[in-house]
C-alpha cells in the first residue's frame, strides 16, 4: 500500500466526469505504451525497472564509497548541472534540518554544489572557502564535456592536485560517468578515480535513483536502502494498479492533462516547508524538460507558502486564469510547536493558545485552497504522512512515471531535450570553439552591433 494519496476535491468543480473520463482512458493507453515500451524514446526507460533491480550489492558498494569520503572530508562538492544534481540536492535538502549542528554529524559531510551554473564569484568563493578545507568531489557527467560542470570540475580538481599532490587524490575523487566511453570516463581511468556508472537507457532528470543519486544521499548520511525501498514500493503500485482512477500516476496525468485542455497552461507546485523548495526545482526540470516541445507542455512553476501568499498570492488568487496547483499536503510533522497564552494578549493570538502550530499551517493549507478553487484555481492535493527517505522514494518515482504518462498524452518524446543543446551551440561559437565559425558570423550579424 501507498503512502502516497491524491485528492481531486478542488478540481472536480473544474474538470466534468465525462471529460475526467476521457482523460483516463487516455493515461491508460499511455502507462500501456510506457509499460510495453512501444512510444517516442523507448529506448531511455531503464528507470522504470530500476528500484526492483536494484539489489543489495550495488547498495553496498554505493555505501562504502559513501564511508571513504565520510572517512576524511569535511565536505563532498557534487559537480553537475540539471539531473545530475536536482535529484540528490531535493532529497538531501528535504531531509537535512535547517540548523543542524555539524559537531552531532561526525559520520557525513556537508554537501557543497558546483558546475550548475557559470557564475564567476561563486566559483572564486568556492574555491577560496575548500583551500583549508578536507574535501572530495563527486563529477557527474555523461560525456564529461558539458561545459558547466566540466569548467567547475577542472577548477576543482586544479586545486585538489595543488593540496594533495597528484599522486593522492585517487580516494577523493568519485566519477559517476558513461561505462566505457567520454572524455570524463577517460580522465578516471588515467587518474585511477573510482567510477559509477550512468546506465545508458536512463536520462539524467530520470537518474535519482542510480549512482548519480545515490552516492551524494549516502554520503550526507541518509539511507539509499529506504530511498529505494520506497521507489520499488511505488514502481510495485504503477504496475499492478489496473484500474484507471485507482493507479496514482495516471489520475494524476489525467487530471492535468484535462485541466491543460481547458487553457490551464500553467501548473504551481505548491509546499507548505522551506526544506522541499529543491524537491520544486527537481519537478520543474522533470516536466519542463520532458514536455516542453513542438509547442506543447503545461510550463512548470513552484512557490513556497504561506511565503509566497504575500508575494504571489495576489497573481494567483486574482490575476490571468490560465493557473492550475498542485500542493503537497505533508500530515504529520517531525517536531512540532504548541501556542502558549499570555496575560496581555497584546498581538491577539491567545485564541490559538493551546494549538500546535502544524495545526495553523494545515488551517492555512486547507484556507488557500478554498481560496484559490473560489478564485477560479483547481488544486490537486498530494499528500504524503510524513516526510522520510521512504515516502521521497515512492512521491520521486511517483512523479517520473506520471511524467512519461503525461509526454506520451502530449504526442511528444518525454525522454529527450532538443532544446537544450541551441543555447550551447550559441554559446559555443560566441567563445570561438573550433568548428564553430560560421555560426558565429551568423549569430552577429543577425543581432547587430552591441
Amino acid at each position: 500500500m501507498s503512502n502516497l494519496k491524491i485528492s481531486d476535491r478542488f478540481v472536480k468543480p473544474f474538470l466534468p466526469q465525462n471529460h475526467l473520463e476521457t482523460e483516463l482512458e487516455r493515461a491508460e493507453t499511455a502507462r500501456q505504451t510506457v509499460l510495453n515500451r512501444t512510444g517516442l524514446g523507448k529506448e531511455f526507460l531503464g528507470w522504470v525497472t530500476l528500484p526492483s533491480q536494484m539489489n543489495s550489492e550495488d547498495l553496498q558498494i554505493i555505501r562504502k564509497a559513501a564511508e571513504t569520503i565520510q572517512s576524511h572530508s569535511q565536505y563532498l562538492v557534487v559537480v553537475g548541472i540539471g539531473g545530475s544534481y536536482l535529484g540528490a540536492r531535493a532529497v538531501i535538502e528535504a531531509l537535512t534540518p535547517e540548523f543542524s549542528n555539524p559537531e552531532t554529524q561526525k559520520k557525513t559531510v556537508k554537501i557543497l554544489y558546483a558546475g550548475h551554473h557559470l557564475d564567476a564569484d561563486y566559483h572564486f568563493r568556492l574555491l577560496a572557502f575548500l583551500e583549508n578545507k578536507e574535501f572530495s568531489v563527486n563529477v557527474i557527467s555523461k560525456s564529461g564535456t558539458t561545459t558547466e560542470p566540466a569548467i567547475a570540475f577542472r577548477l576543482l580538481l586544479s586545486l585538489l592536485e595543488r593540496k594533495y599532490g597528484k599522486e593522492n587524490i585517487k580516494n577523493r575523487v568519485f566519477a559517476t560517468t558513461d561505462k566505457s566511453k567520454g572524455a570524463l570516463k577517460h580522465l578516471a581511468d588515467e587518474y585511477g578515480f573510482p567510477t559509477f556508472i550512468i546506465p545508458d537507457d536512463v536520462g539524467g532528470r530520470y537518474s535519482v535513483f542510480t549512482p548519480v543519486g545515490l552516492l551524494p544521499i549516502a554520503a550526507a548520511g541518509f539511507s539509499i536502502n529506504k530511498l529505494i525501498d520506497g521507489a520499488k514500493q511505488m514502481e510495485s503500485n504503477l504496475k499492478s494498479t489496473t484500474s484507471k482512477d485507482g493507479n496514482l500516476a495516471s489520475l494524476y496525468a489525467a487530471m492535468r492533462n484535462g485541466l491543460y485542455g481547458l487553457g490551464k497552461t500553467t501548473e504551481i507546485f505548491v509546499s507548505y516547508q522551506p526544506t522541499l523548495n529543491y524537491l520544486a526545482e527537481w519537478w520543474k526540470q522533470l516536466f519542463g524538460e520532458s514536455e516542453g516541445k513542438n509547442a506543447k507542455g503545461i510550463f512548470p512553476a513552484s512557490v513556497q507558502f504561506t511565503t509566497d501568499l504575500h508575494s504571489m498570492g495576489q497573481y494567483i488568487q486574482d490575476g490571468e486564469r490560465k493557473l492550475m496547483e498542485t500542493v503537497i499536503k505533508i500530515e504529520t510533522p517531525k517536531q512540532d510547536v504548541y501556542l502558549t497564552e499570555k496575560t496581555d494578549d497584546n498581538d491577539g493570538l491567545n485564541y490559538l493558545a493551546g494549538k500546535k502550530l502544524s495545526e495553523v499551517n494545515q488551517s492555512a493549507i486547507l484556507g488557500t485552497l478554498i481560496a484559490h478553487k473560489d478564485g477560479g484555481v483547481p488544486c490537486i492535493e498530494i499528500i504524503l504522512p510524513t516526510i522520510n527517505e521512504e515516502v521521497l522514494g515512492e512521491l520521486m518515482y511517483f512523479y517520473e512515471f506520471a511524467c512519461a504518462i503525461s509526454g506520451y498524452m502530449l504526442g511528444v518524446n518525454p525522454f529527450d531535450q532538443p532544446g537544450v543543446e541551441d543555447y550551447k551551440n550559441n554559446m559555443f561559437a560566441l567563445l570561438g570553439k573550433k568548428g564553430y565559425e560560421k555560426r558565429k558570423e551568423e549569430i552577429l550579424s543577425h543581432i547587430g552591433p552591441t
